[in-house]
């Protein structure tokens, strides 16, 4: 097998945040290019049609103009933004501008490093070839099934299964040096789909890997969705209990209608904390509403936030863990956010 067995994100080698925040700079900025998705998967938020039409969010794709106003922003900060992550709620591919919107990130000069996540449905060979010219970086791929026939009960989405296929070995051979990784979530699979899918995509990409269902969304049970009971965390690593979530101290969300949220995995629309569509993305991550959330937690007080309090990311999830630095952090940030 070509490719290296690990997760799509980097668990080894990473920035050791308690050495550089307060941060001027986002280190991830998500700007979702579609909210809405093809799939129904049982295990995400967006697949649940009725709650989703309940939170009364938007659902459609990304303006080019907006998109455009939002990495001008950017060039506001003192550093580049070191990962544009050009996916949150939805399935990219859905934008028709997607391969416009990373060619103009990439020639801004104010991202170095660009990557999205895909279903695949979308992902022919006419549709790729734009996106790697414009200059993609990666490409996470979430298969879903072994056959059309899993697919659609998991899905229910038709797909060409042999197709998807063709497209993956189309864009290996084609990606240059766009990064490839391939995961899927083990809990559909029997034993020996497990090995089929390792024989079927591992010569065909970068990365592969098996992951685990994980409890991921606040306020979204996956467990009572899937029928799934969850015993391990999403790279098979060990459960976890963490107090203070890293990502508000490093990363901020534009969903696709240009509000913001403080949280890639805000599906609901309650940790809001700005609009990009009439604020610059350099007053959204200096803002009151985004240093109040970063304060609560340093206090040891996310579980008083209706909504952080039910985040399965820190137990499941989690690569970064600052909770031994809070006392030494606090008193910095403090300084830091009245200063902004």
């Amino acid at each position: 097998m070509k490719a290296k067995y690990q997760p799509r994100i980097n668990l080894e080698d990473r920035t050791l945040l308690q050495d550089v925040i307060p941060l001027d700079t986002p280190i991830t900025l998500f700007v979702d290019p579609a909210s809405a998705c093809n799939f129904s998967c049982p295990f995400c938020p967006t697949g649940h049609q009725k709650l989703i039409d309940e939170t009364g969010r938007f659902q459609g794709v990304m303006k080019l103009d907006l998109f455009k106003k939002i990495v001008d922003d950017l060039k506001e900060f003192p550093q580049p933004v070191k990962v544009l992550r050009l996916y949150k709620d939805g399935e990219p591919f859905l934008n028709k501008n997607l391969a416009k919107m990373i060619a103009y990130a990439k020639q801004s000069g104010a991202v170095k490093y660009i990557d999205t996540t895909t279903n695949g449905s979308l992902m022919t060979p006419a549709r790729l070839e734009p996106v790697l010219e414009a200059g993609l970086d990666k490409i996470n791929i979430s298969v879903d099934g072994m056959d059309a026939g899993q697919y659609l009960e998991f899905t229910k989405y038709e797909f060409d299964f042999d197709e998807f296929v063709k497209s993956v070995k189309w864009l290996d051979q084609n990606k240059g040096a766009c990064e490839v990784s391939i995961k899927i979530p083990g809990d559909i699979l029997t034993e020996n789909q497990k090995e089929e899918f390792l024989e079927v995509f591992g010569d065909y990409c970068d990365r592969i890997f098996i992951e685990n269902f994980a409890p991921c969304w606040p306020e979204f049970d996956v467990e009572t969705h899937t029928g799934v009971e969850i015993q391990q965390g999403i790279y098979q690593q060990s459960i976890t209990q963490t107090d203070t979530c890293p990502y508000i101290f490093y990363s901020l969300s534009i969903n696709a209608d240009g509000l913001a949220s403080s949280c890639f995995l805000d599906w609901g629309r309650k940790l809001l904390v700005g609009d990009a569509r009439r604020q610059s993305v350099k007053s959204i991550w200096h803002s009151d509403e985004m240093n109040d959330l970063r304060l609560q937690h340093l206090e040891g007080k996310r579980n008083e936030n209706p909504v952080c309090k039910s985040c399965g990311q820190l137990t499941h999830c989690l690569p970064d863990n600052i909770d031994a630095y809070r006392e030494k952090l606090l008193p910095a940030f403090l300084e830091y956010a009245e200063k902004k």
